[in-house]
């Protein structure tokens, strides 16, 4: 019996080498990292569908930049004020583009005079400031009333009717298009 025993138990060259087992396991670790970047880039692109918004034109030839709703309902797309990439969250309730400090500071906006601000939480105190450009998949706007706000947190700029009211919008099932004016 123990004769029949010995044959069912592995030999040691049936087992990996050590290197073999080290090769294993990297494997493993490198395709586990490859799934946490896919997963993270999917769990991202849900949250800003609009990394590179594209303008087009529509059949009169106006330019115009379609944004696509993200799984939590917001129109979320990169653009860039005075040359400087930011991720803008489409706001039609703010009446100024709302940049939270540290953004304004790193883009270097020059910050005006100090006052008080109603919003939908309270009155808070924030800083006038004026942007050379504002820039949405090409669709551009110049000298836009801005207003930094101090203890905004994250680093999205809130895009508001000061950028907004300069062009045509049209909000359809899950898309948001801003048209160029005729």
């Amino acid at each position: 019996m123990s004769t029949a025993m010995n044959r069912d138990l592995p030999h040691t060259e049936d087992l990996p080498s050590r290197l073999g087992r080290v090769m294993l396991f990297a494997a493993w670790i490198v395709g586990l990292a490859m799934l946490a970047l896919l997963f993270q880039r999917l769990l991202s692109d849900q949250e800003n569908p609009n990394r590179d918004p594209e303008p087009a034109l529509d059949a009169q030839g106006r330019a115009q930049v379609v944004l696509q709703r993200n799984r939590f309902g917001h129109y979320v797309a990169n653009g860039r004020i005075n040359g400087e990439p930011v991720v803008f969250l489409i706001d039609t309730g703010a009446t100024d583009v709302a940049l939270p400090l540290r953004v304004a500071r790193r883009i270097g906006i020059p910050l005006g005079a100090a006052r008080m601000a109603k919003t939908a939480n309270g009155n808070i105190r924030i800083r006038s400031a004026w942007l050379g450009s504002v820039d949405l998949g090409g669709l551009t706007a110049h000298r836009v009333q801005a207003s930094v706000l101090p203890n905004m947190p994250g680093e999205e700029v809130l895009l508001g009717m000061s950028y907004l009211k300069r062009f045509e919008l049209i909000q359809r099932g899950n898309t948001l298009t801003l048209r160029a004016p005729q």
